[in-house]
């Protein structure tokens, strides 16, 4: 039988702390990869993966003040934000600046979807990962279609191209998450 570890008070916020440095880490760390896809302003990248996967770790709150925290270190001006595009504060109103301002809702939703599930639940993992694109890809096609005048030239330029990239990274998210969620959530 194990036991449940003593955490004091100072030792838990400690933990989510780093946690939620380390959540807008790992995003920094994946907007580096960035390609850039012709006909549109929107690189591929592997952030919505880890905006996804650190939601789903560190739960709601803490997954989107994770974001929150990124947002306002690209906002400062430090080189967090994927490598193309305007730099600091005008990123978030520039093409881009839609999907970032989703982040903390996208994190926030896999967080309370999901739940702390694990593989018995497939079903609340797929929901969350799939919540939390289409809030990303919401946030985009509004930005992109208040830029452009027209949602359908948002969609094509900001969804479209985007899809199955998507479904790639549910099939990715779903299992992973299922293994390491509740470890992780037992643990903050």
């Amino acid at each position: 039988m194990q036991e449940a570890a003593v955490v004091s008070p100072q030792g838990l916020v400690a933990r989510r702390a780093l946690a939620v440095a380390l959540g807008a880490a790992a995003v920094a760390a994946a907007a580096q990869v960035a390609v850039p896809l012709p006909g549109t302003p929107v690189p591929m990248t592997l952030q919505p993966l880890a905006v996804l996967l650190v939601g789903g770790l560190l739960g709601p709150a803490l997954g989107a003040t994770s974001m929150v925290l990124y947002l306002a270190l690209g906002a400062a001006g430090l080189p967090v934000f994927t490598p193309h595009g305007l730099p600091g504060l005008a990123r978030l109103v520039g093409p881009t600046g839609g999907y970032l301002l989703a982040y903390p809702v996208a994190a926030s939703a896999v967080g309370k979807l999901a739940g702390g599930a694990d593989a018995r639940h497939w079903g609340r993992l797929i929901l969350g990962v799939g919540a939390g694109l289409v809030l990303i890809h919401l946030g985009g096609l509004a930005q992109l279609a208040i830029i452009t005048g027209s949602v359908a030239s948002a969609a094509q330029l900001a969804t479209w191209p985007f899809l199955l990239g998507d479904l790639l990274k549910l099939v990715i998210l779903v299992p992973v998450l299922a293994r390491l969620t509740p470890t992780v959530r037992a643990r903050l």
